[in-house]
């Protein structure tokens, strides 16, 4: 029976519900009244359930898509403005004991070079990326209890936060490893980690233990009820996402957004983040067996419903996706994008050679991060290296409440500007920084309170003269 409320993962991602309102949503995708009345409900920035939303998903009238598109436009800038945050992976160990067939990191695979970083490694990476002028990282590492412990992990995220180099910082942790306990959350807690990240993969339980054959992943409960012990264990945000191409992508959209649902319900927050990646290809992985790939169009479309169905949550796409695609779904809703990444273990302070190939999957888009800053700019926005609201303690509740509100647009936009100063002071080439200049310019007139304007261009004087870490 279908209960967002419930611990059990039967029960609030429930099969019986998904295929009724797959049902529903077929039913009702010409329905153009009833179509017009979400679309209405939706203007008014409070979200969709994920029956509303998955009949704006099947809907295919044409001039009813393009107000979806719109109106996910509008509601992006409604919560984000044009900032847009970057940040990169950094995979510490390609380790695993799990049997995921789309995964090249599969206990089975002997072709791909396994590789774990030492502590040494990682401060050279750090540094590294640090060089880049990141300053927010997410860490990845492959499963397995006797190479990647969580000890190994907690080690890893005191080294990154201890480097300082110049005036690199990495100043939030991102962490993406496998389901564990409640009390590996709160050691995880304790570390001081940004957000917990765990992708479902698919939310269609029979297809999930197919793609799950052997290792501890296979258990689709323990898997799936992860982010209620991240969050019984003090970890207040925590990034769901699943990946696009192994079950229809209509079964899973759904199911994404009933896992909202549920952490809102039993929580009382939703998830931080939502990342929406589509299996690519990778050493001994052919993304041509799996035969649920979507295209870019039906990509955007889902992006869309997304920001439409959860208007406060961030969106996240990677380097897995090309320029092109990365342009089109910024338009509609995404507010995180990786820039400059590599997935292989390592290969920030030296790149990896090609007969070493531990990477988990091909990147689409291989730009520098100084070239990515520089697009994003031309394109309107506003490249933001701001970890200010984790650093503050407006997480979890406390910061969705200012998301839902509007108020974090009251320092959201300086702390982009601030950041993006810095950037452009210590790491920018010469036309990036001379066009970082002309966007800070322009999009100081943004920010309607005349005291913040001027503490903005104070702060943004001493950047000049050799300040930094400012914050609102």
């Amino acid at each position: 029976m279908y209960e967002a409320k419930s611990e059990h993962a039967d029960d609030f991602i429930n099969h019986e519900e998904v295929m009724e309102t797959l049902g529903y949503a077929e039913k009702n995708k010409h329905n153009r009244v009833m179509l017009e009345e979400i679309l209405e409900k939706a203007q008014k920035n409070k979200g969709l359930s994920h029956r509303e939303a998955s009949v704006l998903l099947a809907c295919d009238i044409p001039e009813l898509n393009e107000q979806i598109f719109k109106l996910a436009k509008k509601i992006k800038e409604d919560f984000y403005g044009d900032r847009i945050v970057l940040f990169a992976p950094l995979y510490l160990s390609n380790y695993c004991v799990n049997g995921c067939v789309y995964c090249p990191y599969h206990a089975k695979n002997k072709h791909i070079c396994r590789r774990k970083l030492t502590q040494e490694d990682i401060k050279t990476e750090v540094i590294a990326l640090q060089d880049m002028g990141h300053k927010r990282l997410a860490i990845e590492c492959g499963e397995d209890p006797v190479n990647n412990p969580i000890e190994y992990i907690l080690d890893s995220i005191h080294t990154i936060y201890n480097i300082k180099h110049k005036n690199g910082a990495i100043r939030r942790v991102n962490v993406n490893i496998a389901a564990t306990t409640l009390e590996e959350y709160r050691m995880l807690k304790k570390a001081q980690i940004g957000t917990y990240i765990l992708f479902q993969e698919t939310y269609h339980k029979e297809n999930y233990g197919k793609l799950h054959p052997t290792g501890p992943k296979h258990n689709y409960d323990y898997h799936t009820e992860a982010m209620d012990r991240a969050m019984l264990g003090g970890i207040d945000d925590v990034g769901c996402g699943v990946l696009f191409g192994l079950s229809t992508y209509k079964y899973e959209f759904a199911g994404l957004l009933m896992h909202a649902e549920h952490l809102e319900a039993r929580f009382g927050v939703g998830p931080h983040t939502i990342s929406v990646p589509r299996i690519r290809r990778a050493e001994d992985i052919d993304p041509e067996t799996f035969d649920n790939g979507i295209s870019d169009d039906v990509f955007a479309k889902i992006v869309a419903c997304i920001r439409v169905a959860v208007p406060y949550t961030g969106m996240i796409v990677s380097t897995r996706e090309s320029r092109k695609c990365r342009e089109k779904v910024l338009e509609l809703g995404i507010s995180q994008i990786s820039g400059g990444s590599r997935t292989s273990v390592g290969g920030y302070a030296e790149e990896e050679a090609e007969e070493d190939n531990s990477k988990q999957f091909d990147v689409s888009d291989n730009r520098s991060l100084d070239e990515v800053v520089d697009w994003l700019m031309e394109r309107g926005f506003v490249p933001s290296f701001c970890t200010a609201c984790y650093r503050a303690g407006r997480v979890g509740d406390r910061f969705m409440s200012l998301c839902k509100s509007g108020q974090i647009s009251n320092c959201c936009l300086p702390n982009a500007l601030l950041t993006l100063k810095e950037y452009l002071c210590d790491y920018a080439g010469n036309d990036t920084k001379a066009l970082g200049l002309k966007v800070i310019d322009k999009q100081i007139a943004h920010i309607t309170r005349e005291n913040v304007v001027n503490k903005v261009r104070e702060e943004l004087a001493l950047i000049e003269d050799g300040a930094r870490d400012f914050r609102f």
